[in-house]
Order: C-alpha cells, then structure tokens, then sequence
C-alpha cells in the first residue's frame, strides 16, 4: 500500500534563473515542503496545510496543476502541488512545531542547479520531477 504524500513547491522567477523554495533541516540536510495526505483530505487542502505548518506561508494554487508521482520514493505516492505566496526576502526563518520543533532555515535553490549530496535522495528525485514540468 502506497502512502500519499503531498509536496507543494513555491517557484520564482522564469527560465534559467528559476529557484524553488527549500529549507535547511537543522539535522536532516536541505529539503523540500513535504508531508503526509492526511485521511478524508484532499490533495490541495493538504498541500495548503503543510506550507503552513511548515513554512508558515499561507498559499494560494497556482496555474499548471497538480501531477503525483510513485518515482520518487518506494512506497509512497508523492503528490506535486504549485503554489503562490506574497513576495519572499532571499532567506528566513521559521520554527516548524512537528516533531518536536525545528527552526528551519527557507533559502531560494535554483532549480536547474542539480542537488548535491546534503539533499536526501528522494528530494533530489522530487527536485527532477519539478524540473521536468517547469523547463
């Protein structure tokens, strides 16, 4: 059994100067906004929910949809949601309460710059997945 998993991603820019937003996990490496489908909830109120919780961004959906994928992680089904947030500074911070509080660190990653080894496999997959939809 599949577990869904919901990614929503914030982009800026255009072309070769893109970037994603992702954050420095104080013990888990760089990532992206990701968490867990929860039961009864749609796919873009979750993504909704975890930006928020997450980030501490409230987001709205952006044009292009959303797509999942199973490539990403063995057993889970990873949802990709775009979203649109207010202009953001180039770096911030935000104190996520889930697994006992982390302060994370949100910078911008260019988005064809391919991930380097401080990034956890399945976000270097996730990271490709976007790429492939927003080249």
């Amino acid at each position: 059994m599949l577990v869904e998993k919901i990614c929503p991603y914030v982009l800026r820019g255009s072309g070769s100067r893109r970037e994603i937003l992702a954050f420095r996990h104080p013990v888990a490496g760089r990532q992206l906004v990701k968490g867990t489908l929860e039961p009864q909830e749609s796919v873009e109120a979750g993504a909704l929910r975890e930006l928020r919780e997450e980030a501490g961004l409230a987001g709205t959906l952006a044009d292009g949809g959303r797509w999942s994928s199973a490539e990403v992680a063995e057993d889970q089904l990873w949802h990709f949601v775009p979203l649109n947030v207010p202009p953001l500074p180039d770096h911030f911070d935000f104190y996520c309460a889930d697994d006992g509080g982390h302060l994370f660190g949100f910078f911008w990653w260019p988005l064809a710059r391919q991930a380097g080894p401080d990034w956890h496999l399945m976000f270097v997959r996730a990271l490709a997945e976007i790429r492939t939809r927003h080249q």
